[in-house]
């Protein structure tokens, strides 16, 4: 049995899972790493941290296997977080910003007020946000052409993704570690062009970024490169796939056609819809992006950015001290039939799809004196829902597409209460599949078809997953909790005039 090892480099921890031909999960340790946050808005990694969680949890699945079974490797990672480094030394000058930092909201609004954002739209397929990697590279550079002028200049300098730093690493490092990404995640750089498939010069000129400074770029599934063993567990083994942790869930789900659909309920939530070979002028409120690029094809997605659900989870866990673990939080809402009227905005980094609000803040309307911890389980809850429903909602009024089925994944896509309540508000069916951890299934199967492991897509799309299927009790298209849901977001804009 062929033995596929998948990466998965999240925004709160790295998972590495072994999946073998029929696509189950033989083998899987998880280890989180520290968030900092040195301002309100701010968020930052430790990349050295983040590549010593990949090697701990790569050791631990390693050892379950002898090597000869093992085929082949996959990445997936957050996206648009960005990592600087000097590829000559490894000295990292700062810490990796994060995609849910704000700090340059300021320098977005100036692009806008400078009309750049048609040019951008037109390019890229994205808003003008801080949520996406140009203006984080752009503030990073200043800093380092500030405090180290030399790095500056030098050829070396590099700004990537969490994906290619953890190639460079796998791969050597500074003793020719390979320096690539794929258009999955370039795509949310804010920097390319997605109809040339390359880095846009104009935008690199915009933003004051040498073309040196990123990563070659080439297909998602595909060679890119051999792991050092004493950088790699071990391990001397192609990785040959990689796609940002959304594109490889739509993949993992199996997602290869027009129109299908999946939501993943991680840290924030993402709504994908596979557009095929081409894709529509810009659509307001939605992004669109590479999902992935095979040989010389390339697929685009829709999709609906939702920066705060498992997030929000986590804040009731560590900020409130409210439940002890994520798995409290469904017993806790069950106890309750509804939120007592609770609504409960999770903006705390902002809002993302489709009101793209990086000023909105964290709110909560309806608090009465009988307002208690299981109302406000179920508020988080049904917050997941609410803001998948105003993605959903943005994508069917674009004119393009009809969604009859939505695919659930993501960590608390396991919650039943979260998944029949996203059918209910949606009038839609939900499938979950028993493997939930489909961005590693996606980033397997990219590496394992590239080496052989599985011969095309079709031979994917039949491997024989469990699933189960949420279906609509009640239509809640017209419920007064929508309406006052609508009405809470709009009251969360006001961290520009706190300013």
């Amino acid at each position: 049995m062929s033995i596929v090892i998948a990466i998965d480099a999240g925004t709160t921890g790295v998972r590495t899972v072994a999946i073998d031909e029929t696509g189950s999960i033989r083998a899987r340790a998880y280890q989180e790493f520290p968030q900092y946050f040195p301002q309100p808005g701010w968020v930052e990694h430790d990349p050295e941290e983040i590549f010593a969680a990949t090697l701990s949890t790569l050791a631990s699945v390693v050892s379950e296997f002898s090597v000869s079974e093992i085929v082949t490797m996959g990445i997936t990672n957050q996206r648009e977080t960005v990592v600087v480094w000097d590829r000559a030394t490894g000295n990292i000058p700062h810490r990796a910003i994060v995609w849910q930092d704000r700090r340059t909201s300021p320098r977005c609004d100036e692009l806008r007020e400078q009309g750049m954002e048609p040019l951008i739209r037109s390019q890229t397929g994205l808003v003008i946000d801080p949520y996406f990697s140009a203006t984080k590279i752009e503030w990073l550079a200043k800093q380092i052409n500030s405090s180290n002028p030399d790095l500056a200049s030098s050829a070396t300098l590099a700004f990537s993704t969490i994906d290619t730093w953890l190639l460079w690493r796998l791969t050597g490092g500074t003793d020719n570690g390979v320096f690539a990404t794929e258009p999955s995640n370039a795509s949310r750089t804010m920097l390319f062009d997605i109809d040339r498939g390359d880095w846009s010069e104009e935008l690199l000129s915009i933003f004051g970024v040498e073309k040196s400074w990123l990563p070659e770029i080439r297909p998602s599934s595909g060679r890119f490169g051999v792991t050092r063993p004493n950088s790699a567990a071990g391990l001397a083994i192609p990785i040959s796939g990689i796609a940002g942790d959304q594109q490889a869930a739509l993949f993992g789900q199996r997602s290869f056609s027009l129109g299908a659909s999946k939501n993943t309920y991680g840290t924030g939530s993402f709504v994908l819809v596979n557009l095929g070979p081409n894709h529509p002028p810009p659509v307001p409120g939605l992004l669109t992006s590479v999902a992935w690029k095979i040989g010389d094809e390339t697929t685009y997605a829709f999709e609906g950015s939702i920066f705060v659900t498992g997030a929000a989870v986590q804040w009731l866990r560590d900020g409130l001290n409210l439940i002890e673990s994520s798995t409290d939080l469904e017993p806790l809402a069950k106890q309750v039939d509804d939120s007592g009227g609770l609504i409960f905005v999770p903006a705390l980094t902002g809002l993302g799809s489709p009101h793209w609000d990086p000023y909105a803040r964290g709110t909560m309307l309806g608090i009465t004196r009988g307002t208690n911890r299981f109302h406000l389980a179920r508020a988080v809850i049904e917050a997941m829902a609410w803001q998948t429903r105003d993605v959903i909602e943005a994508m069917v009024a674009s004119g393009g597409v009809v969604i009859k089925e939505l695919r659930v994944d993501g960590g608390a896509a396991v919650m039943d209460t979260l998944c029949q309540l996203q059918a209910d508000v949606l009038n839609v069916l939900v499938v979950r599949p028993e493997i939930t951890e489909t961005t590693v299934l996606g980033a397997a199967y990219l590496a394992g078809l590239a080496e052989g492991v599985w011969s095309s897509l079709s031979e994917i799309a039949n491997l024989d997953l469990s699933e189960k299927t949420f279906t609509p009790q009640a239509d809640q298209r017209g419920d007064e909790s929508y309406e006052r849901w609508t009405e809470a977001v709009k009251r969360s804009h006001w961290a520009r005039e706190l300013a």
